[in-house]
């Protein structure tokens, strides 16, 4: 939408919305961090090995894909604020589930279920945002995402480490008898229900309302987004950009001229692959494992994660304050540059450390260096990949094919999770930690490359100027 000078925009409505939508962030984060502290209640509870522990970590993750890759098509037909609603109620369902399960079936259903809310929440929420708010403004409120994302998952690791303090471990019998690492799951029906609640408080996205014909309501909305004087012609500009004969499906994405998927959708696709590819989400998910592996206790381990997650949350405003001024690329270029230095050191410092027991145990120095590495790797990729990643696919893709180019990407970003956590737990027991930290160094390093040679920046750019 083009900025008009007499346009008043409303903040304090604009900063509702994104306040709202984005609980689903938290609670993306939150869900994927919480597994993180009860890796060892779940092998202890259903009796698993390194490959079954894997598969319950990573079960979610594929829920995850098919949600967000579902989330695009549904979104588009019933509604970013509808689907969202659906989320928050999956999410309590899971969190209670997860918690209750007496077996591996039971407990991957539950954490499937919990996966389609954050696959519909990761693609639908940034999608929402980007819809609802001006182009001078939109990296940093579409940022905001990944804030929430990383409170979540700090949360999530603070809420792991005080219940295991406070039953002595993640095994142990707490509250009404019930083992310390199921309320951890439990602890997220609270945000999930303030999400649910505080979404029937906000509108639907005045994009989705033109699709549908609604131009009425849409006009509603912008005038209390943007004032009366604008909210006219914004939904005449909407409407523009949108194909007349057809509503938006996936053959969207075919190039009509070539009949090859268009450019624009490989980039959505790599940029999605590539953020998990240089292995944020070990961090997030095995980071508990990872450091009692070089010679942590649990509670120095849990302590770690929380120290990281603080990082990673001031790195996340570092990003908020530089990508509307600096831009995209830029900071995609800066973030993959440093996690492959920094993961190469990982690498080496793993690479000298000596097995006792069956464990790997490094040396003071080298342990150091890892940990202060480890911390530097996140707060780079939250500097930069994480929030911007999320961003641009919010925004790149053309108003006609959006919700489709959303959810190939966020199908690809699932599945990629997915791949890289199952794997994790083998290269552990194949190359070790520095043979997998060295492989991800490598993919943040080939990274730098797909960013200059195919990412377009999006700074300062309308919804409807983007080109396909």
């Amino acid at each position: 939408m083009q900025t008009h000078e007499n346009e008043q925009t409303n903040m304090g409505f604009i900063a509702l919305i994104v306040s709202i939508a984005t609980i689903g962030g938290f609670l993306f984060g939150y869900d994927s961090g919480v597994i993180n502290g009860t890796v060892d209640g779940l092998r202890a509870a259903f009796n698993s090995d390194s490959v079954g522990t894997g598969f319950n970590v990573a079960s979610m993750l594929l829920g995850c894909a098919a949600g967000a890759f579902a989330a695009g098509k549904l979104s588009d037909m019933f509604g970013r604020r509808n689907l969202l609603l659906v989320a928050a109620l999956f999410f309590i369902i899971s969190a209670f589930g997860s918690g209750i399960a007496g077996s591996s079936i039971e407990f991957v259903i539950y954490r499937i279920l919990g996966g389609l809310a954050v696959g519909a929440a990761s693609v639908t929420a940034p999608a929402y945002v980007s819809e609802v708010t001006p182009a001078s403004m939109r990296g940093r409120l579409s940022s905001i995402q990944q804030i929430m994302i990383i409170i979540g998952l700090t949360a999530a690791f603070l809420s792991n480490y005080l219940l295991a303090a406070s039953a002595g471990a993640s095994t142990n019998a707490f509250w009404m008898g019930y083992e310390a690492w199921r309320w951890m799951f439990w602890i997220e029906i609270i945000p999930a229900t303030i999400f649910l609640l505080a979404l029937l408080a906000i509108p639907e996205s005045p994009r989705f309302l033109v699709v549908k014909g609604r131009d009425a309501q849409a006009e509603n909305v912008l005038t209390r987004l943007f004032g009366g004087d604008s909210a006219a012609s914004k939904v005449k500009e909407i409407r523009t950009t949108l194909a007349d004969d057809h509503a938006p499906k996936f053959s969207d994405l075919m190039d009509k001229t070539t009949g090859k998927v268009r450019t624009i959708v490989w980039v959505g696709i790599g940029l999605a692959t590539f953020q998990q590819l240089v292995g944020i989400n070990i961090v997030f998910y095995y980071g508990a494992v990872l450091w009692q592996a070089v010679g942590f206790s649990e509670n120095d381990a849990l302590l770690i994660n929380i120290l990281s997650g603080s990082l990673s949350i001031i790195a996340c405003l570092a990003a908020i304050a530089l990508i509307d001024k600096i831009g995209r690329k830029p900071l995609l270029i800066i973030g993959s540059a440093g996690m492959a230095v920094t993961l190469g050191i990982m690498a080496v410092a793993f690479s000298s450390g000596s097995i006792v027991d069956g464990q790997l145990v490094l040396s003071d120095n080298a342990g150091t260096i890892a940990l202060i590495s480890a911390n530097a790797y996140a707060a780079l990729f939250n500097f930069s990949w994480g929030p911007v990643m999320w961003v641009m696919l919010g925004e790149m893709f053309p108003n006609q094919i959006r919700g489709s180019g959303l959810a190939v990407s966020g199908l690809a970003q699932w599945l990629s999770n997915f791949g890289i956590t199952m794997a994790f737990p083998i290269m552990l027991v194949s190359i070790g930690l520095a043979g997998a930290y060295g492989f991800y160094a490598l993919c943040a390093a080939i990274s730098v490359f797909f960013v200059y040679k195919m990412v377009k920046e999006t700074r300062g750019k309308e919804l409807e100027e983007m080109e396909g």
